[in-house]
């Protein structure tokens, strides 16, 4: 069974920037897709940022393009999200996700709280 793991969130302010990263069990070159996605209670879970793991693609959300990045690095199976410029609405549970073997994978997400 793929484990994903999360880590990196926490407290910050607005404006403030935060690195989140995924540790993975498997090879993730071999993976489909990977990305990570966000929830706040009562909402639906939404995607943040997509990433096509053969061409190295990347789809961000409209609410998220010019401040997230999302990288890779297949030497340590992890998959970060570097997250500047953020604001309250960025206040959610972020969820790491991969789909590998006509399956899909989760994280059990790390809070992130953006707060004066």
């Amino acid at each position: 069974q793929v484990q994903l793991v999360e880590s990196g969130g926490g407290l910050v302010q607005p404006g403030g920037s935060l690195r989140l990263s995924c540790a993975v069990s498997k090879f993730i070159a071999s993976f489909k897709t990977m990305g990570w996605f966000r929830q706040v209670p009562g909402k639906e879970r939404e995607f943040v940022a997509i990433v096509t793991m053969a061409n190295g693609y990347i789809s961000y959300h409209e609410r998220v393009r010019g401040r997230f990045i999302a990288s890779r690095d297949d030497a340590k199976n992890t998959l970060d999200l570097q997250m500047n410029s953020l604001g309250p609405e960025d206040t959610a549970v972020y969820y790491c996700n991969g789909f590998v073997d006509g399956t899909w994978n989760w994280g059990l997400g790390t809070q992130v709280i953006v707060s004066s």
